[in-house]
């Protein structure tokens, strides 16, 4: 498949399960392989991923959960468990981190620059999602990105033992695909492109 075909086959997978055909070892390479070949500025290399299997990815969502039940209205809760029980029946969850000592290492190295490498860091965070979201897509694994940070980052990070300079940006959710992506639209490319000779 050509690089574009493998980006239009990438979408939010919300109806996941965990009959992935790969074993843990070849979907941990994948992820790997992607960020490592993700660029960044500066060849800075921020990003930070830690994957969640099995128990960890459940406890995972009942972190989320636990931390949501007392911030979510009483009556809207159900729907928000509903939901987290969704991302819980996946596969695994890898969770998207920068590396802020990173960050202000390259600050004080390249001064001219150091207002824009946090906004550099967020793109190759980006970037990273985006390559590892793709790289699974190609093989039929499911996933959807979700952002439940910064209200559950305290209890993940003493969970997992997560470096106090680790910023948490994204979770991804991933699995077997059980129902498809609905239809995508597009809006209209003279809103959205401009091009000069």
């Amino acid at each position: 498949m050509a690089f574009l075909d493998h980006m239009k086959k990438r979408r939010t997978i919300y109806a996941i399960g965990k009959n992935v055909n790969l074993d843990q070892a070849e979907v941990e390479k994948i992820i790997k392989d992607a960020v490592r070949e993700s660029p960044s500025a500066f060849n800075s290399q921020t990003s930070r991923v830690v994957s969640l299997f099995g128990e960890a990815h459940h406890n995972f969502w009942e972190i989320v959960r636990e931390t949501l039940r007392k911030m979510v209205p009483a009556e809207a809760f159900e729907n928000t468990s509903k939901k987290l029980d969704s991302f819980a029946a996946g596969y695994a969850t890898v969770l998207f981190y920068e590396d802020q000592d990173a960050v202000k290492s390259l600050q004080e190295q390249f001064a001219l620059y150091a207002d824009n490498f946090p906004v550099w860091s967020e793109h190759s965070s980006a970037i990273a999602q985006f390559a590892v979201w793709t790289a699974l897509a190609e093989k039929s694994i499911g996933a959807s990105l979700q952002h439940y940070n910064p209200v559950i980052d305290a209890e993940v990070a003493v969970t997992y033992s997560i470096p106090d300079h680790w910023k948490l940006r994204a979770q991804l959710v991933i699995g077997s695909i059980e129902a498809p992506a609905g239809e995508k639209t597009y809006m209209d490319d003279n809103v959205r492109f401009k091009t000069f000779n």
